[in-house]
């Protein structure tokens, strides 16, 4: 029989990158206008840093201390996925790291990396050190990706329009969780919360959560840091046999919801309360932007190969930082171009969109460049459900019903 040998070059590159086992961008839904780009005459280096705010950390469980290589391990992946399609297109896409410490000065570490021709910074920083660097980075036409920070007041009152945000917003969190609990019909809540900035931060958006879909907070509870919870024999002793008495007081109640960015006390709160009921929040079941156990939507694809370039799971922050880098090289892609302008353009067009592994191509809010993303609920073993749940509308976007829409938005780009 004779053999039929594909005498298309596309064919040819799209078999070659399957038995590779990459094609990130189109492992999910693709649509027909979004085709491969035309190889570009002159080659193009788009240089990407990685600006990580990091120290060395406890929690209270040792499987929840942060890997050293958390955020920059998936940026690491979203580089070598982007050169898989660049090789094509004359892109070749390079990372610079640099570590400072969490209460640094971002600044010098920032012009360090731009001196070095990055025109992209995947800034894995506080709210605090992310706007020292935001309007230093619009007037040297840098690109900042946002990708741990979770303050809604960098999307609104702070907003800026040469700042994406790939890490989904405490009020995005807070209304997927909501959601599952109202669509569970478990909508009487107690909420306790920590006595940290963070945590009344994210008692507030749940206080949020709950007057938008319904939920009744019946009790809360400030759980206050005197420094005797952190991970040692006496603070775990103590920690057990204080939370039945801290809850005891709390009126009946289906779900207590933990506000804890801490670490101080939420670790210790489930399967410790004076009445056995479900916990959610900053423990139980949480919200998160990914999940290491997620399979679905070729999600266990991703999860294989992160494996085998890291050596471990895939966390949310990991997530993160590769599809900021993906974010990148999708836009240079489809622009067919190294010019940072018009990857910016792109960027900001109605016709971008990111494939991430979560059930369909996800976009940026043009009204704050918030990442539009399901989000994942699950306790330490798997995923237990995907928000939007069915049955919360929108006249745009189910994804609009997660977070601050535009109606609501205090977002006014300065120019």
């Amino acid at each position: 029989m004779k053999s039929v040998v594909p005498n298309s070059p596309w064919i040819l590159i799209v078999l070659f990158l399957t038995a590779v086992n990459v094609l990130p961008a189109f492992a999910q839904e693709t649509s027909p206008q979004a085709q491969p780009a035309k190889p570009q005459q002159q080659a193009a280096d788009i240089k990407i840093g990685y600006l990580r705010a990091y120290a060395p950390q406890l929690a209270l469980s040792v499987l929840d201390i942060p890997p050293p290589d958390i955020g920059i391990a998936g940026a690491k992946l979203g580089i070598a996925d982007n050169n898989t399609t660049g090789a094509f297109l004359k892109q070749k896409f390079t990372l610079d790291t640099v570590d400072i410490k969490p209460d640094a000065d971002a600044v010098p570490a920032f012009n360090d990396l731009v001196a070095k021709g990055d025109r992209y910074i995947v800034a894995d920083l506080s709210a605090k050190q992310l706007l020292s660097i935001a309007d230093l980075a619009r007037d040297k036409g840098v690109v900042i990706f946002n990708i741990s920070a979770p303050d809604d007041i960098l999307r609104e009152e702070e907003c800026r329009p040469n700042v994406f945000h790939i890490a989904p917003t405490r009020s995005m969190l807070a209304d997927a969780l909501a959601q599952y609990l109202i669509w569970k019909q478990w909508p009487r809540w107690v909420l306790v919360y920590g006595s940290h900035d963070d945590d009344h931060l994210f008692a507030d958006a749940l206080r949020r959560a709950a007057t938008r879909f319904g939920g009744q907070i019946l009790a809360e509870k400030e759980f206050k840091d005197t420094g005797t919870s952190r991970r040692t024999d006496t603070g775990v002793i103590q920690i057990q046999q204080q939370m039945p008495v801290f809850t005891q007081d709390l009126p009946d109640h289906d779900v207590l919801l933990v506000a804890d960015e801490s670490e101080v006390f939420g670790t210790y709160v489930p399967y410790r309360t004076w009445l056995p009921r479900v916990v959610a929040g900053s423990a139980g079941l949480m919200a998160s932007s990914w999940h290491p156990a997620s399979e679905q939507w070729g999600g266990s694809q991703l999860q294989s190969r992160f494996d085998k370039s890291a050596g471990r799971h895939m966390l949310s922050k990991d997530m993160n930082a590769w599809t900021a880098v993906r974010s990148i090289g999708e836009a240079a892609t489809r622009s067919n171009s190294g010019d940072p302008a018009r990857i910016d353009d792109y960027l900001h067009s109605d016709k971008f969109s990111i494939a991430a592994f979560k059930g369909q191509k996800l976009t940026f809010r043009p009204w704050n460049l918030q990442l539009r993303q399901p989000i994942f609920l699950g306790d330490a073993k798997s995923v237990v459900s995907t928000s939007p749940q069915e049955g919360f509308l929108h006249q745009v976007s189910e994804l609009d019903t997660l977070g601050v829409d535009q109606p609501e938005t205090k977002c006014v780009f300065k120019k």
